[in-house]
């Protein structure tokens, strides 16, 4: 009966330390650390992953992650320098690199987000209101989101958590301006394509009136250029017909007269009102050209 009563003691005894041993043994994972709280208040870090231990029934473990979080920014309204309003949607990347920090000043991922996401929106008005609207949405928004960055890190390291980036994924004007923006761009660009139209008209004009002027030129040029060539082969006809009349004069009077009986004589009008003994028909009534009772000249035989 002793005996039974001993075993059953030092079975609820080997019980007992078994659920100690377990109390008191815990595991650390390799994306935690591990905080180790005494009636709630810390009294030891494990950033290191593996088996640790604590005090059994007494201190309690609070896990913390160490990976990378995510913080999700509602979009908040921004007045740049310029005083136009933007609609700026960002997010950051943090990490929690003080756990004890962390936990006192912030206690959860929650509080943390919550606190973070105040900082930030103060970053992006203080940043952002010292720059232009050109400035966020085009030029420099690389260099603005980098000194967000930087300003958040800073006030973030009072919480034991470092800023690891900062995006700004939207920066537009709000909906109600937006639409009138479209506009004066677009009567901008109207504006814009009205003078070089114009500026078009003016060039077409001055190249169109040049041409015109260059065409009048070369064609006077050339029409007195055809002139002065016409002139010149009249001349040399004259001169070839002078020389003709000098040698044989009846020949040219003959081949002119033939001429002028090719020019009056057309198939659609021959009307003539002439004498017959006029001297234009000479030839039709002897074929050397000589009217009746003229004289012969000197050295030409008289005909019967």
């Amino acid at each position: 009966m002793r005996l039974g009563f001993v075993g059953g003691v030092l079975l609820v005894l080997l019980v007992g330390a078994a659920i100690t041993a377990y109390s008191a043994l815990f595991s650390v994972n390799q994306i935690n650390q591990a905080l180790v709280l005494r009636f709630g208040q810390p009294v030891r870090v494990i950033a290191e992953p593996g088996l640790a231990y604590k005090v059994p029934f007494i201190d309690n473990v609070v896990y913390i992650d160490k990976r990378i979080l995510d913080l999700e920014n509602p979009a908040q309204e921004v007045i740049a320098s310029d005083q136009k309003r933007l609609v700026v949607d960002a997010f950051a990347r943090y990490r929690i690199t003080n756990s004890l920090l962390y936990y006192q000043r912030l206690g959860s991922i929650a509080g943390a987000n919550s606190q973070l996401g105040t900082l930030l929106n103060a970053g992006l008005r203080r940043v952002l209101g010292e720059a232009t609207f050109q400035a966020v949405v085009r030029d420099e928004r690389a260099t603005l989101m980098s000194r967000i960055r930087e300003q958040l890190d800073r006030d973030a390291n009072a919480y034991g958590i470092q800023v690891v980036d900062v995006r700004i994924r939207r920066a537009d004007l709000p909906e109600q301006n937006s639409q009138a923006v479209y506009q004066r761009m677009q009567t901008e660009r109207q504006r814009e394509a009205a003078e070089f139209r114009a500026l078009g008209a003016q060039r077409a004009q001055e190249i169109r009136s040049r041409a015109d002027r260059e065409v009048t030129v070369l064609v006077a040029e050339t029409t007195s250029r055809a002139e002065q060539i016409r002139g010149e082969g009249d001349a040399e006809r004259n001169r070839i017909f002078a020389e003709a009349f000098s040698r044989d004069a009846d020949f040219f009077s003959f081949y002119r007269s033939m001429q002028a009986y090719e020019a009056g004589l057309r198939h659609s009008d021959t009307r003539m009102v002439l004498k017959p003994d006029s001297d234009f028909f000479r030839f039709f009534a002897d074929p050397s050209g000589k009217l009746r009772g003229t004289p012969p000249r000197e050295g030409t035989p008289a005909t019967r």
